[in-house]
């Protein structure tokens, strides 16, 4: 069989089973199993499937993530995620859009914190948006940076979807979690122009109102009581990675630890938050690692069938520049984005671009952020994006998705201008990763 209708196959037929609303894992385990079949020795290449599966699952590479759920999950249920933002309300002040810039600031802090784009959109819409709607602001200024900032989760280590995303595309997980950081905090500060910008040209969509004021002395006491200690586990993080004194796994092993120990001197570690945290992160983590089940069999039968290498001299043979290779490939995930949960198109795209990215000469660490930053924009693009459908959940039920369509727009456009700006300077993402010192 030609390798294009090949990949038509297990393409189609991966599409079609993920578009009945099947769950990911099992759409993966069908087209595998009846891929084996056909091209790879029918009956007896099962044992093949059996192996792959524990190659998929079995590796050392994906331990930080069950600790990088778990240690969000301890600092939300504990409460300490939300007096952090507290914090970050007071030392606001007066400024223009002041709760859009919470839910900004509030954005970057949840997601150093928990690694869920899902959950820091819950958890910031829940908290900010009945407020907001209170002071009498609009759509744009509400939900718009509630969703802009709920994706940083994604790119801002500790993140899960950099752990699963390394494991697949075989990169080092430390060196692609210090690739986030820049391009995470570039995003921050767009979407805080953005809302500052705007507030002071349109006020009435976020009406200014009286803040009472707060003295110095207690927001410093503050910081150091619910802000510095965060901040100590984030460096247990990261940047005991960054200077090459431990592993990810370790360090993500050191993080959890700390936040237990965290909650525990603030008093708010107990047994139903603890059986709480642990129960939720064990089923994200038996939730994932289903999926990925899969991944290393899909990845051998393209590669068995000649697809892959098909692909990389289809995209390699273009008289185009290697960037507009790269753009097209970025569009089809936002297009994909559209319609497909973000795990299942990391596990049907990315064996499928990596070798495409080897051939072109890209760094796959930049590529692969680039990659999670434009996920992160299918979180929000219309008609299914997942963080849409989170917000409009905790909206009056009388709110069109209309208005949330043009709320993320705006959002959108700055990961727009990020991604171009990290196709024209790559260190923002290498930096870093090229500093760092490796155990």
């Amino acid at each position: 069989m030609e390798w294009q209708l090949a990949l038509l196959f297990i393409f189609g037929g991966l599409l079609l089973l993920l578009l009945t609303g099947l769950p990911v894992a099992i759409a993966f385990m069908v087209i595998n199993v009846i891929g084996l079949y056909f091209f790879w020795g029918g009956v007896g290449s099962f044992g093949q499937l059996i192996l792959s599966m524990k190659e998929s699952v079995a590796t050392f590479v994906l331990l930080p993530f069950p600790l990088f759920i778990l240690l969000g999950e301890i600092l939300f249920r504990s409460g300490m995620a939300g007096r952090a933002i507290d914090v970050v309300d007071a030392w606001l002040g007066r400024v223009p859009g002041r709760l859009s810039l919470l839910a900004v600031g509030s954005g970057v802090v949840v997601s150093t914190l928990s690694g869920s784009a899902i959950a820091s959109a819950a958890m910031l819409s829940s908290t900010l948006v009945p407020e907001m709607e209170k002071r009498g602001y609009r759509t744009p200024m509400s939900v718009g940076p509630i969703m802009g900032s709920g994706g940083i989760a994604m790119i801002i280590p500790p993140s899960g979807d950099i752990v699963l995303i390394a494991s697949i595309a075989f990169v080092s997980v430390g060196k692609l979690l210090m690739a986030g950081v820049m391009p995470g905090i570039l995003m921050g500060i767009l979407y805080g122009a953005y809302v500052i910008g705007r507030c002071y040209l349109q006020p009435h969509i976020a009406p200014p109102y009286a803040v009472p004021p707060v003295p110095l002395l207690h927001k410093i006491k503050a910081t150091m009581l619910n802000i510095i200690p965060i901040a100590i586990i984030i460096f247990l993080v990261t940047g005991v990675i960054f200077l090459g004194v431990a592993t990810p796994s370790e360090a993500a092993a050191m993080g959890a630890l700390g936040a237990f120990i965290l909650a525990a001197c603030y008093r708010c570690l107990n047994w139903k938050v603890i059986k709480t945290s642990v129960l939720s992160a064990a089923r994200i983590t038996v939730m994932l690692l289903t999926i990925l089940l899969g991944v290393m069999a899909f990845s051998q039968i393209l590669a068995y069938t000649g697809a892959l290498k098909g692909l990389v001299g289809l995209a390699t043979s273009f008289p185009l520049p290697p960037v507009v290779i790269l753009i097209g490939m970025m569009v089809l995930i936002l297009i994909l984005g559209c319609f497909m949960d973000e795990v299942a198109i990391m596990l049907m795209m990315i064996p499928v671009y990596m070798p495409i990215v080897h051939a072109l000469g890209f760094d796959p660490l930049w590529f692969l952020i680039l990659y999670l930053i434009n996920m992160e924009m299918g979180l929000t693009t219309p008609p299914f994006g997942l963080i849409l459908f989170v917000v409009k959940g905790v909206l009056p039920p009388d709110t069109k998705m209309g208005d949330l369509y043009k709320a993320a727009a705006p959002f959108l456009v700055c990961d727009v201008i990020v991604m171009a700006l990290i196709i024209a300077f790559p260190q923002i993402t290498l930096w870093l990763p090229n500093i760092m010192i490796t155990r």
